[in-house]
């Protein structure tokens, strides 16, 4: 009988297996980041920003429940079905995409879509934490985000460039056929379940199970709520950066190209960032990282009120993905650190539920500040949001 053994050097090939999989989910996010709002208002002639941030709402939402339906059903379904599952959502979105006759129809293949992240996303979450055992957790978490956001970056330079020379549709969307079959096919065939790992963690983890999961990690245990807070709010502001950054730039005069090139800086860092902010998430104060990570995002959004130049816009993404990426593998080593082995899925999947309701409720408030007030003042408004989240961390974490 094989032995199991925790730690990323003894499981070195499954997490890499992983990684690269997880590269490919952050590339089916990327193939909408820079291009769509563009295809709202130019194929479908839509002009309010509620409207046209609808695939964004959407998207949120579903994304969102299905991250809590992962936790709950990863220990019953198994993280590998789970996984292979959320692919089969994605093979559809990029057809829908290339083909969709009204916005109604984009908005649907975004319900695809974020089923796919849900469950495709949080299972390689969960499995590579399973597999690296509690020393590594930050520096594991690092490496995901870090190809999932690199990935969603790469395809949004990809797409803005592919739209630039040949048009909105279809030739961007092609590589979303290509990354859905692949990894589909990844998940059936190379992809192993980790659920033995988690059995041997058991046998030696002596952090209490929590009474109530729901409520203790959404707010009443206080590391756990004060992350869960943070990550919604870090979402509501991604979520904004989504849907208004291309708007805006557009405003500015920026060309495709060039709006491609800024929506890409911000994942990007993010990306890059988490391989260095992921290890210092397993030596330094996770508390600290979090607030200053929070504090660097909203001071990024309120200086985008000042930018003049495409030098002012990208130095900004930079700053505004650096503060994304100390907080974002912290996130989730925290909440592991707090959880017991039995606990961790279904709190991973209660905290990515609010924290993927952020892009919801940040496409929703964005849009209405918009379009009432204008698109300086609803980044304004999600930036003091984001300062605010920061002080919450600094008042409840231990």
């Amino acid at each position: 009988m094989q032995k199991i053994e925790l730690g990323l050097r003894e499981n070195w090939k499954q997490f890499t297996l992983l990684v690269i999989i997880n590269a490919f989910v952050g590339g089916m996010v990327g193939l909408e980041r820079s291009i769509l709002p563009q295809i709202a208002e130019q194929e479908f002639h839509i002009a309010a920003k509620t409207a046209i941030l609808s695939f964004i709402i959407v998207f949120g939402i579903v994304k969102a429940i299905t991250n809590y339906f992962a936790g709950v059903f990863a220990n019953k379904v198994g993280r590998k079905n789970l996984l292979t599952i959320g692919w089969l959502f994605a093979v559809p979105v990029p057809f829908i995409l290339i083909f969709a006759p009204s916005w109604n129809w984009i908005v649907a293949a975004n319900i695809l879509l974020g089923i796919n992240q849900g469950l495709a996303w949080s299972s390689t979450v969960v499995m590579k934490i399973d597999l690296v055992g509690e020393k590594q957790r930050g520096f594991a978490m690092g490496l995901n985000e870090f190809a999932g956001y690199l990935a969603v970056a790469l395809v949004a330079f990809l797409t803005g460039y592919i739209a630039a020379e040949y048009g909105l549709r279809p030739y961007p969307f092609y590589l979303g056929i290509g990354l859905s079959l692949l990894g589909l096919a990844v998940s059936i065939f190379l992809v192993k379940d980790t659920r033995k790992h988690v059995e041997a963690e058991n046998s030696f983890s002596n952090v209490p199970k929590l009474k109530n999961p729901f409520w203790e990690t959404t707010w009443k245990h206080p590391n756990l709520g004060a992350v869960t807070q943070a990550g919604l709010v870090n979402n509501l502001n991604d979520g904004m950066a989504w849907g208004i950054f291309p708007i805006l730039l557009a405003t500015k005069g920026f060309d495709l190209e060039q709006i491609g090139v800024v929506t890409a800086v911000y994942p990007a860092v993010w990306g890059f960032g988490q391989l260095f902010t992921g290890r210092m998430a397993d030596i330094f104060n996770k508390k600290h990282l979090l607030f200053t990570g929070m504090l660097l995002q909203g001071i990024a959004l309120g200086l985008f009120l000042f930018a003049g130049s495409m030098t002012h816009y990208v130095l900004l993404s930079a700053v505004l993905g650096l503060g994304t990426a100390m907080v974002y593998p912290t996130f989730l080593a925290t909440v592991a650190e707090n959880t017991h082995p039995q606990d961790r899925a279904k709190s991973i999947g209660i905290f990515r539920l609010w924290r993927d309701l952020g892009y919801a409720i940040g496409a929703i408030i964005t849009g209405l500040i918009a379009d009432s007030y204008g698109i300086d003042i609803s980044i304004l408004a999600i930036g003091g949001l984001t300062v605010l989240s920061a002080v919450v961390i600094a008042v409840r974490m231990g």
